[in-house]
């Protein structure tokens, strides 16, 4: 019987550091089924999934705590079952425009008063191409609840934007 387990990482970035979580958990018979890694300034962040036979779980806790002396912290978890699809649609929100403190905090309150969930988000500053400003990206897959009316969600959002000197967009996903 195989357990799936959920691991999530975070260390100073350095080379093979990937590959030395990949090895242990290909050595205890675990299969990688899914993850979400990246470097943010000098570290090095991750979580991934994995299945492991229920006779190597204790191997694999005992290695992954022998990584942990180098300086990585690694935290596992049961993966808990999948619940239900929840009813709504997916949707894609990009957000670029000047960068201020607040941006974040200020759109996904706007998210957490209709019910959206922020199933995945990612931002970076960067340097915008012609005029050298300092630029805020983000891009977020949502889960909007059936109730979730997308125009006043829209409507709520330029709003804000409008006041952050920011640009929304919205793309419909199709179902998964």
């Amino acid at each position: 019987m195989n357990i799936p387990i959920v691991m999530t990482i975070i260390s100073p970035d350095r080379t093979g550091l990937v590959e030395s979580i990949a090895r242990t958990v290909a050595a205890h018979g675990g299969n990688w089924l899914e993850s979400r890694m990246c470097r943010l300034g000098g570290e090095f962040a991750g979580i991934l999934r994995v299945e492991i036979p229920a006779a190597g779980k204790a191997g694999l806790l005992e290695a992954l705590q022998k990584l942990q002396q180098g300086g990585m912290q690694i935290v596992v978890r049961a993966d808990q079952p999948a619940a239900a699809a929840a009813a709504g649609r997916q949707t894609r929100l990009e957000i670029v425009g000047g960068d201020r403190p607040g941006i974040v905090r200020e759109i996904t309150s706007a998210l957490a008063r209709a019910g959206v969930n922020v199933e995945e988000f990612s931002s970076e500053v960067v340097s915008a191409p012609m005029s050298g400003e300092t630029l805020f990206k983000a891009v977020a897959r949502l889960q909007l609840p059936e109730r979730c009316e997308l125009a006043g969600l829209k409507k709520d959002l330029e709003k804000i934007a409008a006041d952050l000197f920011v640009d929304v967009s919205f793309a419909e996903l199709p179902a998964r």
